[in-house]
């Protein structure tokens, strides 16, 4: 199908479809939503709103009668949402998109229960470790639901954690936090195209490996950044300069030659833009250049992208062919 509605948009790029044909082209190829798909959506999305919904409700519910609940009243009605949620997930069985909802909610719920003991009992303990014992703990319901977005919860609590306590331990160095999460973030995504690639199943979609692209890139590109505009450690900034052209050059090896997707050179290509305006910014401004150098930045921001735009157009006919 990814390869069919590659060619029917290849036909629309080239002109070769005829003004006001659009629509019956679109339908011979079976690319239009039909009723079946429409109901499919609203179905997939109302329960995913619900299952949002309902573990929002649990927290909002404390939240305004906490004064109200006694301690046990509290645990207990957390704990036992828990309960009736495993009960439906082992009567709705995992294998279910409904099962992965309850599982989703389950993970939601956990999450809770840590926070209320948390607040009861004042147990003193540090931000950080209630996003690391909450991914601990939902890690076998992650690994058995074999499901993309309870993977993005877990490596989203993961990231937080690793954020506060880079934050707590080297006194809210940025530097290091960015360094963390680029570590963190680089390695999820070789696991989740390891994973992939020996077909493990739950991990064949496309969106969740590039939400974590993303948020490699964020820091990748953060890295190289620091390493431009700071200067006082030479070492440290070679050091950063050196990881992110490699991590350049996996990221196109990979997604141009192994595993065709035109988001991930797109993605570079973006954080590529920005590190190179970014340090011909410092080298014009740095010599005293007015007014004339953001013109000069400007085009050459303009350039970039240009010529950037006219390479990914040139792939993604190459891939359509």
């Amino acid at each position: 199908m990814s390869e069919l509605r590659g060619a029917v948009l290849g036909w629309f790029d080239s002109g070769r479809i005829a003004p006001g044909e659009a629509p019956a082209v679109l339908r011979a190829a079976d690319l239009t939503p039909s009723r079946g798909d429409w109901r499919d959506f609203l179905s997939r999305l109302t329960l995913w709103l619900g299952t949002v919904a309902l573990a929002a409700s649990v927290i909002f519910f404390f939240a305004f009668n906490w004064d109200a609940l006694g301690r046990m009243a509290k645990f207990g009605l957390v704990e036992g949402a828990i309960l009736i949620g495993l009960l439906a997930c082992w009567r709705l069985g995992v294998e279910t998109l409904a099962g992965k909802a309850v599982l989703l909610l389950l993970s939601l719920l956990a999450g809770a229960l840590l926070a209320l003991a948390g607040q009861v009992y004042q147990t003193g303990a540090d931000s950080w470790e209630l996003f690391a014992w909450w991914a601990a703990l939902i890690l076998p319901w992650v690994l058995v639901g074999r499901f993309a977005p309870l993977w993005l919860l877990w490596l989203a609590l993961l990231n937080l954690a690793a954020f506060l306590y880079e934050g707590i331990r080297f006194d809210v160095d940025f530097e290091a936090m960015v360094w963390g999460l680029f570590v963190l973030n680089s390695l999820a995504l070789a696991a989740w195209e390891a994973g992939r690639r020996s077909g493990l199943s739950g991990l064949g979609e496309d969106w969740p490996p590039r939400l974590v692209a993303m948020a490699s890139a964020a820091s990748a590109t953060l890295l190289m950044l620091w390493a431009i505009l700071d200067g006082r450690d030479e070492a440290k900034g070679a050091l950063a300069a050196v990881l992110y052209f490699g991590w350049l050059a996996c990221l196109y090896a990979w997604y141009r030659r192994v595993r065709p997707d035109l988001f991930m050179l797109a993605l570079a290509i973006l954080s590529l833009i920005v590190s190179a305006a970014t340090l011909l910014a410092k080298w014009v401004f740095d010599g005293g250049s007015g007014a004339g150098g953001f013109l000069f930045v400007g085009l050459a921001v303009i350039g970039m992208s240009a010529a950037g735009g006219l390479w990914l157009k040139s792939v993604a006919r190459e891939q359509a062919a």
